[in-house]
């Protein structure tokens, strides 16, 4: 089972999730510790859920149409989409927190 560490606000959250999770999915339905991340259309087309992948970006699928339209130059500081993430491998995102 992946493990994914979470930073947001200075805080740290660490949880194992089933393989083929999806963080905004297990935030939707208020499992720990992801109510903490901030998503809204869960589609690829807001970029409210974007993180910027720590470790294990190798690991994750190719970046997207849809993370290329909404996070452009983003993408090479490392940002994704939470909400097109399938995860199988352990991962580190940290989310800033919305000003």
């Amino acid at each position: 089972m992946p493990t994914v560490v979470f930073h947001k606000g200075g805080q740290t959250y660490t949880d194992e999730v089933k393989d083929n999770t999806n963080l905004v999915v297990r935030a939707g339905i208020k499992q720990f510790p992801y109510p903490h991340l901030r998503y809204e259309c869960g589609m690829g087309k807001c970029a409210k859920c974007a993180c910027r992948v720590l470790a294990g970006a190798e690991h994750l699928p190719p970046v997207n149409w849809k993370e290329k339209k909404q996070l452009g130059d983003r993408i090479d500081q490392g940002y994704r989409l939470a909400c097109q993430l399938w995860l199988s491998s352990d991962v580190e995102l940290l989310q800033d927190v919305e000003a």
